[in-house]
C-alpha cells in the first residue's frame, strides 16, 4: 500500500499530502538548479510520488519556477515546474507535463516521518559547488549525471516498493 506524504511550506500557508511507493530519500541532486531552489546543504532530495492523488490546501499561496537550462550555449526553459510558497520561499515538488501522474516532492517539505535510506545515491555531481563535499556512505553510488535506474527501479530492486 503507498505511503502517505504530508508536508507544508515553512509558514504554513500551503499543506499538501500524497500518495508515494517511492518514499525513501536516497537520491541526493547536486545539479545547480536543485542546489540553489532546494538544497541548503548543497543538494537536494525528490522523492517520487503519484500526481493523481496530490490534494493541496492554500494553493492561491503558490508560485510556478520553471528553470532555464543551458544546453551547450544554448538556453531553454525546463517543463518543470517547481511550485514553492509565495509567502516564504519554501521548495515544494516538482511536475513536469512530460509525466503528467509523476510528482517529485522535496523531502525537506515532507513532515511525515520517511524511512532511513539503505545507501545513497549521489547524482549531477558534475555540477556540485566548490564549497561541497558528498558525504559519501559505504554502498553509495555516484554519478555525473543520472543514474540509468529509475526512482522506482531503485525501490523495487531493494524491496521497498510500497505499491
Amino acid at each position: 500500500m503507498p505511503m502517505l506524504l504530508e508536508g507544508k511550506c515553512r509558514c504554513h500557508a500551503v499543506r499538501f499530502r500524497v500518495e508515494s511507493s517511492t518514499p525513501v530519500p536516497y537520491q541526493r541532486c547536486y545539479c545547480r538548479i536543485c542546489r540553489k531552489t532546494a538544497g541548503g546543504g548543497g543538494y537536494a532530495i525528490n522523492l517520487g510520488a503519484d500526481n493523481r492523488t496530490l490534494a493541496v490546501e492554500g494553493e492561491e499561496h503558490m508560485r510556478v519556477y520553471r528553470a532555464e537550462i543551458d544546453r551547450g550555449g544554448n538556453c531553454e526553459k525546463s517543463s518543470g515546474e517547481r511550485r514553492f510558497c509565495a509567502q516564504c520561499g519554501s521548495a515544494l515538488w516538482l511536475w513536469d507535463p512530460n509525466w503528467p501522474d509523476l510528482v517529485h516532492p522535496f523531502a525537506s517539505a515532507i513532515d511525515t516521518d520517511l524511512p532511513v535510506p539503505p545507501e545513497s545515491v549521489h547524482l549531477m555531481l558534475r555540477f556540485k559547488a566548490s564549497w561541497v563535499v558528498p558525504q559519501i556512505g559505504e554502498g553509495d553510488r555516484c554519478f555525473d549525471l543520472y543514474p540509468e535506474e529509475s526512482i522506482a527501479d531503485w525501490h523495487k530492486k531493494r524491496g521497498l516498493w510500497t505499491a
